[in-house]
């Protein structure tokens, strides 16, 4: 029965980690369609996302399956509803990529970015892809320093998105008042897209540990004395 069981959770989290990189290809796809202006692939992003929701819908179900069947306990439980919520954040990844798709379509055949923008919402594309893929790495392996490096490149990406506002309020900005308002409504799709990758390594951790934060655990010494963190 526990073999079963943990089959069942191998599969659960294939898939998941299969939702996070369909999350991660929709987004450089939506980037592709921002930075060159192609339709074509924004429109790809919001068919995609229908097969997003429908792997959802399966994953929702079978993780409902295991608790109605197996009767998790401790840790067990833990990762059943670790994947319950990880199906959400990475749904809504998926869903903050075709809200960039979205902005693309809008201002078709006109680029919704200036210029001089063109190469930080490049980075910012990248790593927000690189997010969705360690998310997906997370969940499979666990792996502590993967996890960490999510947590520093959504710091990252909180800096990108803080100099992205500071140029739009800047008195130099000459763009308009609509760019301007893309570009903020951007910058927070991408900001929240990170978040929701830090959000999935912290519930691998919940699910490993019963710990809720991706931060050092203060109660474990370090080496220079005192605790960490």
């Amino acid at each position: 029965m526990r073999t079963e069981f943990h089959q069942q959770l191998d599969a659960l989290n294939a898939d998941l980690a299969r939702m996070c990189e369909m999350a991660g290809e929709a987004m450089q796809r939506a980037t592709l369609g921002l930075l060159t202006v192609d339709l074509e692939a924004a429109e790809q992003v919001l068919t995609d996302l229908e097969s997003l929701a429908r792997l959802r819908r399966d994953v929702d179900h079978a993780a409902l399956s295991v608790l109605a069947r197996q009767a998790p306990v401790a840790s067990d439980l833990r990762a059943v509803v670790a994947a319950v919520h990880i199906t959400s954040d990475a749904a809504r990844m998926g869903g903050l990529a075709a809200h960039v798709a979205r902005i693309v379509r809008r201002r078709h055949p006109q680029s919704a970015i200036p210029d001089d923008v063109v190469g930080q919402f490049s980075e910012m594309g990248s790593l927000a892809v690189d997010l969705a893929d360690d998310a997906a790495s997370v969940i499979v392996d666990g792996d502590p320093v993967r996890a960490s490096r999510i947590r520093d490149d959504d710091e990252a990406m909180n800096e990108m998105h803080r100099r992205l506002f500071g140029a739009v309020m800047s008195p130099e900005w000459t763009h308009g008042v609509p760019a301007a308002v893309d570009l903020v409504l951007l910058g927070r799709f991408y900001e929240r897209f990170a978040d929701h990758a830090v959000a999935i390594a912290a519930r691998v951790l919940f699910r490993s540990t019963g710990r809720t934060s991706l931060d050092p655990d203060p109660e474990i010494p370090n080496p220079q004395g005192g605790r960490a963190g």
